[in-house]
C-alpha cells in the first residue's frame, strides 16, 4: 500500500494549534470570571451563569450559518469572523462592566459565542487534508493546542484581572473587577486572527459549479437515523455538557468555599490542561484500541469526577476533580468527534457538521443555565450547591452509556456504520 503525503495536513495541523494556544486562551479567562461577573452583576443570583449560557447559546446559534459559509467560501473566512466576533464581544461586555448593564454583558457573551463556534472547527479543519489513518491523530494534535491556552490564559488572567494592571492604557480606565481580562481578550482576537493567512486549505465550492454533481445529501433527520451518526453526536452532547456543566459552577463554587479566585484560576488552569494534555496520544489511542472503548472511558472519567468532587470541598478535591472531569472530556470528545467525521460523504460535511455543533452547543446552553440554578438556589449552602451539580451528571452518563452499547450490539450485528 503506498505512503500517503501528510505533509500539506500537517502544516495545517501547526497552525491550527497555535491558533488553538494564542485565540483559544480567551475561553478559560472567559470562563473562570464570567460566572463571577454575573454575580456580580445579575439581579437574581440564580441568573450568575447566565453570562456562559450566552456564550455557548451564540455558539450554537452561530454553527448553522457558519459551517455552510466555511463549505462555500472556506474554513478561513469563518475562522476570521469567528475572531472578529470574539474581539467584539470582549469589547461590548467591558463596557458593559463600566455601565453596570448585565443586559451589555449577555450580549457580549452572546458574540463571544462566534469566536466559541468558529473555534469548533478547527478540529474539522485538521481533517479536510488529511489522509483516513492521520485523520485521528490530527484532530487530536489540535485539540492538544488547548494545553497551551490552558497555562496561559488562566495565567494571563491573575495579572490583567483589573482594568489598572494594563500597561498604558491602565491609568486611563477605572480599577472594575474583571475588566482587564475583557480588554486582553479583545487583543488577543486582534491579533491571533493573523495566524489564520498561514493556513492551505481548500478555498471552498465559491460559485463555480462542481464539475461532478455530487449525490443528494440526506436530510438532518435522515442523518440522525443513522445509529453512527446519532451516537456519536449523542456522546459529544453529553461529554460536554456534563464538562460545562461543572467548571461553570467551579469558580462559584470555590469561592463559595472559602478560597480566592486566584485559587479558582489555577484549578480551572489544571483543569483545561486535563481536557488537552491527554490529546497527544488520545488518536493513537483511538486507532489501537477503537473509537467506542476510548468514548466508554471517557465516559467512566467523567463518572469518577462526580465521585470525587462529592467526597468533600478541599482544595485538592477541586483540583482532582477537575482534572478528571478534564481527561473524561477529552476521551470522550475527540472520540465522538473522530466517530462522526468517518460517518457521512463529503458532500455531506457542513451539514453533518453543522448539525452536529447545533445540538452539543444546544445541550450545553442548558447544562451551563442550569449549572446556576443548581449552584446558587440549591439547598443552603455553597456545599449543598456543588453537590447537586454533580449528582445532576448522573442521567445523563447512563444515557450516553446506554447509546454506546446499542451501537456497539448493531454493529456486532452488521447493522450500524461506525
Amino acid at each position: 500500500m503506498p505512503e500517503v503525503n501528510d505533509s500539506r495536513a500537517k502544516r495545517n495541523v501547526a497552525v491550527l494549534v497555535a491558533a488553538q494556544a494564542v485565540l483559544g486562551s480567551q475561553m478559560p479567562m472567559i470562563f473562570v470570571f464570567g460566572g463571577l461577573a454575573g454575580s456580580m452583576l445579575a439581579p437574581n443570583p440564580c441568573l450568575a451563569t447566565l453570562p456562559i449560557s450566552m456564550i455557548v447559546f451564540g455558539s450554537m446559534t452561530t454553527a448553522p450559518w457558519i459551517s455552510p459559509l466555511m463549505q462555500r467560501r472556506g474554513r478561513r473566512l469563518g475562522f476570521f469572523a469567528g475572531a472578529l466576533g470574539g474581539a467584539v464581544g470582549a469589547a461590548i461586555a467591558a463596557w458593559g462592566l463600566m455601565t453596570g448593564s448585565f443586559a451589555m454583558l449577555l450580549l457580549g457573551s452572546y458574540c463571544t459565542g462566534i469566536y466559541m463556534s468558529a473555534q469548533g472547527f478547527y478540529r474539522f479543519a485538521a481533517t479536510d487534508t488529511a489522509s483516513e489513518r492521520f485523520r485521528p491523530k490530527a484532530i487530536s494534535y489540535v485539540m492538544a493546542g488547548g494545553l497551551l491556552s490552558a497555562v496561559f490564559g488562566p495565567q494571563l488572567n491573575k495579572l490583567v484581572t483589573d482594568a489598572t494592571a494594563l500597561p498604558l492604557i491602565g491609568d486611563m480606565l477605572p480599577p472594575i473587577p474583571f475588566l482587564g481580562t475583557y480588554i486582553t481578550v479583545v487583543a488577543l482576537n486582534l491579533i491571533g486572527m493573523f495566524l489564520f493567512l498561514l493556513l492551505d486549505l481548500p478555498e471552498g465550492d465559491r460559485k463555480d459549479p462542481p464539475k461532478v454533481t455530487p449525490p443528494p445529501s440526506r436530510s438532518r433527520l435522515e442523518l440522525l437515523r443513522d445509529p453512527t451518526i446519532l451516537v456519536a453526536i449523542l456522546v459529544a452532547m453529553v461529554a460536554y455538557a456534563l464538562m460545562n456543566l461543572v467548571m461553570t459552577s467551579t469558580p462559584l463554587a470555590v469561592v463559595g468555599c472559602g478560597f480566592t479566585t486566584n485559587n479558582a484560576n489555577d484549578i480551572v488552569s489544571a483543569h483545561v490542561v486535563a481536557m488537552f494534555a491527554p490529546s497527544f496520544f488520545t488518536g493513537s489511542l483511538i486507532v489501537r484500541f477503537g473509537v467506542t472503548w476510548i468514548m466508554s472511558l471517557g465516559l467512566a472519567v467523567l463518572g469518577l469526577a462526580g465521585v470525587v468532587a462529592l467526597m468533600g470541598v478541599d482544595l485538592s478535591n477541586f483540583f482532582v476533580a477537575l482534572a478528571l472531569l478534564g481527561i473524561g472530556w477529552n476521551f470522550s470528545f475527540i472520540g465522538a468527534t473522530s466517530l462522526l467525521t468517518g460517518s457521512h460523504a463529503s458532500h455531506e460535511r457542513s451539514k453533518v457538521q453543522g448539525l452536529n455543533d447545533m445540538m452539543v452547543f444546544g445541550c450545553v446552553t442548558m447544562a451551563s443555565l442550569a449549572s446556576g440554578g443548581l449552584m446558587n438556589c440549591t439547598g443552603g449552602s455553597p456545599v449543598d450547591g456543588w453537590s447537586a451539580v454533580n449528582f445532576a451528571m448522573v442521567p445523563l452518563l447512563l444515557l450516553a452509556a446506554g447509546a454506546l452499547v446499542w451501537l456497539t450490539l448493531l454493529n456486532r450485528g452488521g447493522v450500524g456504520r461506525g
